[in-house]
């Protein structure tokens, strides 16, 4: 059932996806997207594997702290509103280095925007693919590299042939499919939970309701709290076993395909570094947890800030006909951010009783996927309910994917190539190329965590630029450059360490895993202090510029760079 639904949702992308009849449709929909349907297409856009799978289970995991995600990815959206996103169409750019040059005129500075666009949409890529991979693996029997394939195929013949204007219809019926696919079970496991006797208010470790089997796919190492009596069979603690194993409170290790089995009202071991009680869960800021504050700080200048650095954001508001449309999208993406993540964190919350399972293998990502049948059972009403979320699972790695393949692209066919018809299908066949590798390639990642690293990158490389270029005279060249560089090297080098379990421990581990409270402020340091430094190649022509990003629409000022842009497609 769930592989038929998928099947039906990709049939429905390739129905609704529209063939795109010149550049202009290819890049930025010919700017002829409603404020409706342009909110809905940046919803479904936005809402990515980390949101739909990601933030149920880092709430499953961490409990109230793990609220600060879904907060920090919705509120970057008001930030958004505030600084950017009406004069940010008015540029009339179609891409982030088309504003860099047009506001700076520098050629080396739209260069190192466009290496960014694509290191930022490559790894933003990663775990939206292992994600489509992760969904075939729990709902079927089939490997996981099958689903990888699958949706790298169809989000590059999608976007290859009908670029945003295609995407823009298929983006916004996925929001719709998406929200549909949470608030239903969502709605279900409320109702059940509200009728039976589970509570979350308990100073102990949550416990199995029966008799539960868990399969270690990756070594762990567990905390428990609680003495616990299970049946092993793999290496626990560095040495092989195969029958009943009593674990003190304590760390405890177990070693990749080891399988566990758990009698019904056993306490659940936890991940180490979780919280191990369900008053701890509850607890924001557990003293078990070094530098937790440090940590969500930096964590919220990352969210807050870094959804006006996504390129596959952004160039959503070139779409709009003008920038009061802009603003309205902008509006509508907030309540509609709202209402998805809401359903989220009920799923994500409800999770910790029905699927406790998964706070033992660490697989915490696939908690949407089995509540439906954990709550509903393993009979047709489970199947089904599991097979529309499972829809909606691979909805989110679809729209997410496209977005992301549609902004490299873009980059890649009018900064790298010439930016002929030819060119925007290869550079869609390039984009896709790289990340389908090293999805298929690299070992699966904690997708909340992975795409708060992504954020960290384009707070400390867009955001200063965009909001010192849009509302300070007193950018140069030189300080864009500087601080781009400065605050990309800083993230990308942290991003990198963390990725490859570098990170370390103490203060230092904390800033590698979240480098955004360093460098955003380094990288609007460095922009403020070369600007200064060479204020002598401020552009002449910046008064003219930022008049025509702020002043209203009515006066005719604003113009689109739509120069050589109008070829056909062939």
């Amino acid at each position: 059932m769930a592989i038929v639904l998928v099947a039906v949702a990709s049939a429905v992308v390739g129905a609704i996806g529209v063939r795109a009849r010149s550049t202009s449709d290819f890049l930025v929909a010919s700017r002829t997207v409603r404020p409706g349907t342009n909110a809905a297409a940046i919803s479904g856009e936005y809402l990515s594997a980390a949101s739909f799978l990601g933030i149920a289970g880092i709430v499953l995991q961490e409990g109230v702290d793990a609220l600060w995600y879904p907060v920090g990815f919705t509120g970057g959206y008001l930030a958004l509103l505030l600084f950017v996103a009406a004069p940010l169409r008015r540029s009339g750019a179609y891409t982030v280095p088309d504003f860099a040059e047009e506001r700076l005129g520098s050629p080396v500075l739209r260069k190192i925007c466009t290496l960014f666009v694509i290191v930022i949409g490559w790894l933003y890529m990663l775990p939206q693919l292992q994600g489509a991979g992760l969904t075939v693996a729990t709902v079927t029997s089939l490997p996981p590299w099958l689903g990888v394939a699958a949706a790298g195929t169809i989000i590059v013949v999608t976007v290859a042939l009908g670029g945003m204007r295609s995407i823009t219809l298929v983006q916004a019926f996925q929001y719709w499919l998406k929200l549909t696919a949470l608030a239903v079970p969502a709605v279900i496991a409320l109702i059940f939970f509200l009728n039976d006797d589970r509570t979350f208010d308990r100073a102990a470790p949550p416990q199995f309701a029966a008799r539960t089997t868990v399969d270690i796919r990756t070594d762990v190492v567990l905390q428990v709290g609680l003495p616990v009596s299970l049946e092993a069979a793999g290496v626990v603690d560095g040495r092989p076993v195969d029958g009943p194993v009593r674990w003190e409170p304590g760390p405890h290790t177990v070693a990749e395909d080891s399988r566990l089995v758990f009698a019904g009202g056993t306490a659940v071991p936890v991940v180490a570094g979780s919280p191990p009680t369900d008053a701890e869960w509850l607890d924001p800021l557990p003293a078990s947890r070094d530098h937790g504050l440090l940590a969500i700080y930096s964590l919220i200048i990352a969210t807050f800030l870094g959804t006006m650095g996504l390129p596959h954001v952004l160039v959503r508001f070139y779409t709009n006909p003008d920038g009061r449309a802009a603003r309205r999208s902008a509006v509508l993406v907030l309540a509609m951010l709202g209402l998805f993540y809401l359903m989220v964190t009920v799923l994500g919350a409800l999770s910790r009783l029905y699927t406790p399972q998964l706070l033992v293998s660490g697989e915490t990502d696939a908690a949407v996927l089995l509540l439906p049948a954990a709550v509903l059972g393993s009979g047709w009403a489970g199947v089904l309910l599991g097979g529309i979320v499972a829809a909606g699972a691979w909805a989110a790695f679809l729209s997410t994917s496209s977005g992301l393949l549609a902004s490299i692209a873009g980059v890649l066919s009018t900064d790298v190539l010439r930016g002929r018809a030819r060119d925007l299908r290869f550079s869609a066949l390039l984009a896709g190329a790289v990340p389908l590798m090293l999805a298929l390639g690299v070992t699966r990642l904690d997708f909340s965590e992975t795409v708060a690293l992504v954020f960290a990158v384009a707070a400390s490389t867009f955001c200063p630029l965009l909001i010192l270029g849009i509302w300070w005279r007193g950018l140069t060249d030189h300080g864009a450059v500087a601080g781009v560089l400065v605050g990309g090297v800083l993230s990308v080098v942290a991003v990198a360490l963390s990725l490859a379990g570098l990170s370390g421990t103490g203060w230092i581990g904390v800033l590698l895993y979240r480098p955004a409270v360093v460098s955003v402020p380094a990288a609007f340091l460095t922009m403020i202090v070369v600007s200064l430094l060479t204020a002598q190649r401020r552009p002449a022509d910046t008064d003219r510029v930022l008049l025509r990003l702020h002043a209203p629409e009515r006066l005719g000022l604003s113009r689109d760079r739509i120069e050589g842009r109008g070829q056909q497609f062939g």
